[in-house]
């Protein structure tokens, strides 16, 4: 079977030959519904639509001090600007909410800082225009809340007390937490490093050198990552909760507003029927995108696509996977473990001294030892090779050599999104 593979790298496409393949099946996710009135859906999640709440206007007055807590622009793929535009204008111009009342808080988590231009992107040029916004800083003085009944000192910012506070972000897959969005841009979003590296340690097995099998990529029942954040976004009084799910084209395809919890579970379902694709064998050979730009915006946010890309492939079998990276690794802290894995103790140096940009480094080797890999990036191969990869720099090359005769492939071209579910393993 002969088939042209087309995915995105970066803003380009790269097309890829296979010849011969015995099979060649593309994982895509299901079509998605795309929201054709955007405002319309906004006001139905925030008033009629609202999910285990009241609706928001029964939720806050003229007069409160209001904190909107969103994602940093390593999510900017879900267009939340456009949403907070429509929540300022539904605060300022429906509820009476005064701008000087609004501040809008960046969930930074332990992220790099953002710049005013992005500032703008994330909170949409009408409310950065009118409100304050500003980043979270996890290592600025944090206020502790409680503690969780596994011993996390949760700490935040103290614009998410004794305020208002609305959480807004987008719901996908996450290689830890098994889903993103709702309570976690409370932990790790606005809490201080402290308490994000208490319950980000939890990822490690306590008895092996491995990663805990109990935490994962579509995991949340038992998952001790997820069941800590749950806990620790309870210690802050949040008032409303609106999610966002967006189809690969990059339109929105659902909004669920409400209770913090029990909107984004509901958020969590939907992402769940249209990303999670069940399989019924692992395949010789994985092509694999992480989705373009921006997901693919460096190596710590694009190895997304290659664990996803990972649960398709079989034990030793071979991968081509397209994460360009112009921001090279991105988080110092990633590449900071080089040099342990070099040496040969990786496991117990990141036991000693966790940290976030740590594990994901740490995943990312053990996921890469499942076979061959190849990656297609600006990278150098200096820094890749050691993690158990080859890098290329030219698309012409890329393939080169890989043999596709009587070979079993699948075509994945939003790893960054798309989770195969090989049946009777998941």
């Amino acid at each position: 079977m002969d088939y042209n593979a087309k995915l995105k790298y970066g803003t380009e496409e790269v097309e890829i030959g296979i010849k011969g393949a015995a099979s060649v099946d593309v994982l895509n996710p299901d079509k998605m519904p795309e929201i054709e009135d955007v405002e319309a859906a906004f006001l139905a999640c925030v008033t009629d639509k609202a999910i285990g709440s009241e609706p928001l206007k029964g939720k806050i007055s003229a007069e409160d001090k209001v904190t909107i807590v969103v994602s940093d622009i390593t999510r900017s793929w879900m267009h939340q600007g456009d949403i907070i535009t429509l929540l300022g204008h539904y605060l300022h111009d429906e509820m009476k909410v005064p701008f000087e009342n609004i501040t809008i808080l960046i969930a930074l988590g332990t992220h790099r800082k953002s710049t005013e231009q992005e500032k703008e992107i994330i909170a949409g040029s009408y409310m950065y225009s009118n409100v304050t916004v500003i980043d979270h800083d996890c290592d600025a003085e944090c206020t502790y809340v409680g503690t969780t009944s596994r011993g996390t000192e949760v700490r935040v910012n103290p614009l998410v007390i004794g305020r208002k506070v609305i959480v807004v972000g987008g719901t996908v897959h996450h290689m830890m937490a098994g889903f993103g969005g709702g309570r976690k841009n409370i932990l790790p979003g606005v809490a201080s490093r402290q308490t994000i590296r208490q319950n980000h340690q939890r990822a490690l097995d306590p008895n092996i050198a491995h990663s805990d099998p109990r935490v994962g990529c579509a995991l949340l029942e038992n998952n001790p990552i997820n069941e800590d954040m749950n806990e620790a976004a309870a210690l802050v009084d949040v008032t409303y909760g609106i999610n966002i799910v967006v189809a690969t084209s990059g339109r929105f395809s659902g909004l669920f507003g409400g209770d913090l919890y029990e909107a984004w579970k509901e958020s969590c379902l939907f992402q769940k029927k249209c990303y999670e694709k069940w399989i019924d064998h692992e395949a010789d050979i994985v092509i694999v995108s992480s989705g373009g730009a921006p997901k693919d915006m460096n190596l710590y946010q694009g190895c997304k696509g290659m664990m996803n890309g990972m649960r398709a492939m079989k034990e030793g079998g071979q991968m081509l996977w397209l994460c360009k990276c112009p921001e090279g690794c991105g988080a110092p802290d990633y590449t900071a473990w080089l040099d342990p894995l070099k040496e040969g103790r990786l496991d117990p140096a990141l036991r000693a001294d966790f940290t976030i940009g740590g594990f994901i480094f740490y995943l990312t080797v053990e996921n890469l030892k499942k076979g061959e890999v190849r990656i297609l990036t600006t990278i150098d191969n200096d820094t890749t090779e050691p993690m158990g990869m080859k890098a290329f720099t030219d698309a012409s090359v890329f393939a080169q050599g890989i043999d596709f005769t009587g070979k079993s492939v699948y075509v994945i071209p939003y790893g960054g999104s798309v989770v195969p579910m090989v049946e009777g393993v998941d």
